[in-house]
């Protein structure tokens, strides 16, 4: 909320969770992969009564922010990548590119060990959490960790999706925040859309991880901020951020 907080004064600010994340539903017989993400976006938007929208998103939200663009392009005004995006190819492996390569499902936490690991993994710079938060954050893990490893899995089925469409998006402004120090998705990957996206405003952030929302919220909120009254005429949309 740091990071929409600020936006608020000059945006209507929306800010779903994605579906099986955070306090959305769970479904074990509803599909999540990122075609059933774009349909249930595309209908969320229709309940709303939204029709054009700047959408930003963090990893997968990212990704579905990118590939709704480019199914639906009338809606959208413009496409921010607020931390790096899930389906891009960095040439050199991030720790993550590693682990899942070993086998490992490294966001997908069974235990409590696990679970601090995949906090070291995605903050380069943690905010301060109270330990109640912590903790009910930890407990959510460990309890949904069948379903998060069936999220997981769909997700893992084209590990590069993004790659494959990203250069049809040169239609809409586009703004890329990448964490310098983002163990996830190494920041190699930046050469990877500077190719793809010649067009896009590109950002390494020093020092921060996989989640610059939470690790730097003014200064990423800022950024984004700048990037709005560029690109877009900030009374026209919406601005619909996926955490």
């Amino acid at each position: 909320m740091d990071f929409a907080r600020p936006l608020t004064g000059q945006y209507r600010v929306i800010a779903p969770d994605i579906p099986g994340f955070g306090e959305s539903t769970r479904r074990d017989d509803q599909p999540y992969d990122y075609a059933a993400h774009v349909t249930r976006l595309a209908a969320f938007l229709d309940a709303l009564g939204l029709g054009r929208v700047h959408l930003a998103g963090n990893s997968m939200g990212g990704t579905i922010a990118a590939l709704f663009a480019l199914q639906y392009p009338e809606r959208v005004a413009s496409v921010a990548f607020i931390g790096a995006p899930h389906g891009i190819r960095s040439p050199q492996p991030s720790t993550m590119d590693r682990l899942i390569d070993a086998g490992q499902r490294p966001l997908v936490a069974h235990n409590a060990t696990a679970f601090k690991a995949m906090m070291e993994l995605v903050f380069e710079k943690r905010p301060f959490l109270p330990y109640p938060i912590l903790h009910a954050s930890e407990q959510d893990a460990l309890r949904n960790a069948a379903s998060n490893t069936r999220l997981w899995d769909a997700q893992l089925k084209d590990r590069y999706l993004l790659e494959q469409h990203l250069g049809r998006l040169q239609q809409h402004p586009t703004l890329v925040l990448w964490g310098d120090s983002d163990r996830v998705f190494d920041r190699s990957g930046l050469k990877t859309l500077q190719t793809l996206l010649p067009h896009a405003q590109i950002a390494a952030l020093p020092g921060i991880g996989h989640l610059p929302m939470m690790e730097a919220p003014k200064d990423t909120a800022q950024r984004y901020a700048n990037f709005l009254a560029v690109a877009v005429s900030p009374k026209s949309s919406a601005a619909v951020k996926y955490p």
